[in-house]
């Protein structure tokens, strides 16, 4: 089967998207499918995958806009591509491809049938915008992408609109973003759609291995680094005294960063000796640390950029928490590489998040709650037996049910279905 998969972020533009369709594809590829895909120029090579052809095309670099630049000059290159290499299934990355309804008409005519990935919608987007500005998160008018879609989601929604009306199949990475969709459009009667829960790579991200010399100096290291190098915490065991808090995701409003800030004090005040990593790209890294300093907390919070997969995934198994306390989120990829870490993980308590975490491999909160944030925490830090249990239970759930392996076999099904219809 030749796949085609219209995507608006590949390697080397990882991101949540990226990543998920660099594995996804090399993993149809090694169940023998031959896989395409089409995604936006960037700098720098992507990474070679056997049986993985890359296709750039150019793009508008503007907020938003750049989604149907993107798309048109896709679906040209899908056209060349079919007339050289007959396609069977086209695979689209909603949002980031703009297609109208007379395009997605004329792919399912002319092309293949089109199976549509929900990622979460633009409005969707917009809402927990919305919601974290309500909770005194960073102004949306300092990033110019936030700007751009709370201006614009309405606009853009007629294509998330037209791939939801006109796809053969979609696929909603989790049940609350299916619900989002037929909240927000109205699909028809006879629509047509799965839930498929990504999965992450769980042999990068994986538990701390002390039997492996190289790896443990690598993590005496890093909690020397921030400080937070009790004797237990060096020993790869919960650490009581300094425990190290990990918070991962862009530096934006809807991550829920100051929210997480303001919880700090009561933190510390429980743990003196806490210590707290955010690791992100993003506009916000020096108001958060103005804010950290306004708190008195400034000593304890360190902020880091993006980095390679093999050095967040250190992050993740020598950290002892980790906290997610995002406002918005189609589905929600660092909780579930923190669970395949070993570590337990800290959320809200709302949908997707709760499709994934519940007490049993770490704690929920309030959204947008401070107060109730640090008790969740602080909760979880007073037991480090409890975390040892939920540590494994954790990873157990993510080889149960979270793999790109899953993934695969799912998404083949789905093809398989679609095409001997």
């Amino acid at each position: 089967m030749h796949i085609a998969m219209v995507s608006g972020e590949y390697p080397p533009r990882w991101g949540g998207i990226g990543s998920v369709v660099y594995h996804l594809a090399g993993h149809l590829a090694e169940r023998g499918h031959r896989v395409s895909i089409i995604t936006r120029t960037h700098k720098g090579r992507a990474p070679a995958q056997q049986g993985v052809s890359v296709i750039e095309v150019p793009w508008l670099k503007a907020p938003m806009a750049f989604t149907r630049s993107y798309g048109k000059n896709a679906l040209s290159a899908l056209k060349i591509l079919h007339a050289r290499e007959p396609v069977d299934v086209v695979h689209t990355l909603l949002p980031l491809v703009s297609w109208t309804k007379k395009e997605y008409q004329a792919v399912e005519k002319d092309i293949a049938p089109v199976v549509s990935a929900l990622n979460g919608s633009w409005i969707g987007e917009r809402e927990g915008m919305r919601l974290a500005a309500r909770h005194r998160e960073s102004a949306t008018w300092k990033n110019p992408n936030d700007l751009a879609i709370l201006t614009t989601a309405k606009w853009y929604a007629k294509y998330e609109r037209a791939g939801v009306n006109e796809s053969s199949v979609c696929v909603a990475i989790s049940q609350s973003t299916k619900q989002e969709f037929e909240r927000w459009y109205s699909p028809p009667d006879d629509w047509k759609c799965e839930t498929v829960l990504y999965g992450v790579d769980h042999l990068v991200f994986r538990p701390l291995n002390t039997d492996d010399e190289e790896e443990q100096l690598e993590h005496e290291a890093l909690r020397k680094e921030y400080d937070a190098a009790d004797e237990e915490a060096l020993c790869g065991r919960p650490s009581h005294e300094t425990p190290l808090l990990l918070a991962v995701g862009r530096l934006v409003a809807r991550k829920g960063y100051r929210t997480l800030l303001r919880a700090m004090p009561s933190i510390l005040e429980r743990f003196p000796g806490a210590r707290l990593c955010i690791i992100g790209r993003g506009h916000m890294g020096k108001t958060l640390l103005r804010q950290a300093r306004k708190l008195g907390v400034g000593h304890a919070v360190f902020i880091r950029p993006g980095m390679s997969f093999e050095k967040l995934a250190q992050h993740f198994r020598s950290a002892d928490l980790v906290v997610y306390p995002s406002y918005y989120e189609g589905q929600g990829l660092i909780p579930l590489e923190s669970l395949a870490s070993g570590t337990p993980v800290v959320t809200v308590d709302q949908p997707p998040l709760t499709e994934m975490i519940d007490s049993t491999v770490g704690e929920l909160f309030e959204t947008g709650n401070p107060e109730d944030l640090a008790r969740a925490v602080c909760k979880s830090l007073e037991d480090p037996n409890g975390r040892t249990e939920q540590a494994e239970r954790g990873r157990n759930r993510v080889l149960n049910h979270y793999t790109y392996e899953h993934n695969a076999e799912a998404y083949e099904k789905i093809y398989l279905d679609l095409i001997q219809a």
